[in-house]
């Protein structure tokens, strides 16, 4: 027990010092952010403004090969392809997160991605002077495997190189510079800036921007030392990795606690996706994953922002001045996510989720009463966009940004790329599926069709709040022992060894067992 009374008062010691932002870990986390999550936001919306004129094109680019006008229904045809490739290319996209990781590692994988946002890019800029509307189409497939990838890998690699007083921070990240992208995108496209016939090629061109940043800036940071150490089996260059982050040099807690990490699972080498949902130490996880990634995207935040333009408009705001509050609606998105940064650390990550949710269910319940009270109540407008607001603050507080950080800490070094990829693909998918299905939910049922995302929010609120545990200032290998009990994998008596887990021979076992002997 020696052992645990140092790691302790070691721990203590150096609690300040470890929980600090360095100069090294911001730069790696806004380069990071802004170079990936910021264009899977700007990809998003901004197709949304220039469809008018990007319509027009492809029309005027048929026109010019056949000498015939594009039939109406080729062209909704184009267009729906042309929306809907990026969540589709996302999917595809998430699937690659596992061989790249572990084969490139996290900073090499996102140096890789870069290449397909200036590629894509550079189609897409030069689409209306090459007269070719095809390549937008493969564009838009490019950069939704670009966003796969980054929407992954970002909080992953992010998760591992933070420390645990600052993860759930440092996680967030990610998510606020895609709504930032959300943002840019939506400024831009204003009709008076790029949202116009002259500008949209350069609008969809810019991309390429922050991409061209990373790639410059980002190898001059170390890579994830979990990566490092635990796959790589280099202590040395994870020693160096994590003093440049911390900026000291005693770092001896953490290159223990990976040692813990990397023991605990030895046996068991890298998970793949079949071996992940097989694996019953992981399923509570597992499931968790996709109930918080399925929750997040069929809450209804793509019908909000769909209806919000009608809302609006009911309320007496003039057709000319819908995008400007369109905007203002991505600009409390934006500062909303950016109070989670700050008061995730302190209320949990749990409580934001549960807050979250219960917001979005409370304003799709009300939202479908107002749209339906709103031709014979005046005021009900007034209501329906209190409703809109209310949603973007809680779906900003909680199911956007949380899910991802709960990925990264509820796995170990050897099951997070194969989780992150499940997690990933769910969410695409969810993404694309709402998609196709909401317009036909609308015209069947209206306004009711709210009721149906008001449901699946609140049955994402019980299962968090029976299964998914608080997980803020807790090591990874902390949080794995929490979930070995949901899991019902026995723990031996003096050694608290899972179940499921190889005995790892000789003195490395008691090792392992003193250490856990904390809990």
């Amino acid at each position: 027990m020696k052992l645990k009374g140092e790691n302790q008062e070691s721990s203590e010691s150096s609690e300040g010092a470890k929980g600090q932002m360095t100069a090294a870990l911001a730069l790696v986390a806004l380069i990071s952010a802004f170079g990936s999550s910021f264009q899977y936001g700007y990809n998003v919306s901004v197709i949304n403004s220039p469809a008018p004129y990007m319509q027009d094109f492809y029309n005027q680019t048929y026109l010019d090969r056949t000498g015939v006008p594009m039939d109406s229904g080729f062209q909704t045809l184009l267009w729906s392809l042309t929306v809907s490739m990026f969540p589709l290319g996302g999917f595809f996209g998430s699937l690659m997160v596992w061989p790249l990781v572990n084969s490139c590692g996290r900073k090499g994988t996102l140096l890789i991605n870069n290449l397909f946002s200036i590629t894509a890019a550079i189609l897409m800029g030069t689409s209306e002077i090459a007269k070719t509307f095809e390549v937008i189409i493969l564009s838009r497939v490019i950069m939704g495997i670009y966003a796969g990838l980054a929407s992954n890998v970002v909080p992953m690699f992010l998760g591992e190189m933070s420390p645990k007083t600052l993860r759930g921070a440092i996680g967030i990240v990610p998510q606020l510079f895609i709504t930032l992208g959300i943002l840019v995108a939506q400024i831009l496209g204003l009709k008076s800036i790029l949202g116009n016939a002259e500008g949209w090629p350069v609008l969809l061109g810019l991309t390429g921007i922050p991409s061209l940043i990373q790639l410059l800036t980002l190898p001059f940071f170390p890579e994830s030392p979990r990566y490092l150490l635990i796959q790589k089996g280099n202590e040395e260059q994870a020693r160096q990795a994590l003093q440049r982050l911390r900026g000291w040099d005693d770092v001896g807690d953490e290159i223990e606690e990976m040692f813990q990490e990397d023991q605990s699972e030895k046996e068991e080498g890298q998970f793949s996706v079949l071996s992940l949902c097989t694996f019953r130490g992981l399923r509570w996880q597992l499931i968790s994953v996709i109930v918080m990634m399925m929750g997040q995207q069929l809450s209804g935040v793509n019908a909000v922002f769909y209806y919000a333009d009608r809302i609006f408009e009911a309320a007496g705001v003039a057709s000319s001045s819908i995008q400007y509050v369109t905007v203002s609606i991505g600009a409390i998105n934006v500062i909303m996510t950016l109070l989670a940064v700050f008061i995730v650390e302190s209320l949990g990550r749990r409580l934001l989720l549960l807050a979250g949710f219960v917001l979005c269910c409370a304003s799709c319940a009300l939202l479908t009463l107002a749209l339906n009270l709103q031709p014979t109540v005046s005021w009900m407008s007034y209501l329906s966009i209190g409703c809109v607001i209310v949603y973007i603050i809680g779906h900003a507080l909680g199911p956007s940004p949380i899910p991802a950080v709960m990925i990264t800490e509820m796995f170990l070094q050897s099951s997070r790329p194969a989780a992150f990829m499940v997690g990933g693909s769910v969410h695409w998918l969810s993404n694309f599926t709402v998609g196709l299905v909401f317009l036909y939910m609308e015209a069947g049922l209206g306004p009711y069709s709210f009721l149906i995302f008001c449901a699946i929010c609140l049955a994402t609120v019980v299962y968090i709040f029976f299964i998914v545990p608080e997980t803020k200032n807790k090591t990874f290998v902390e949080i794995n022992r929490i979930m070995a009990k949901r899991n019902k994998v026995e723990i031996q008596e003096n050694k608290e060894e899972l179940k499921d887990f190889c005995t790892v021979p000789g003195g490395q076992a008691e090792r392992k067992g003193l250490s856990n002997s904390k809990l």
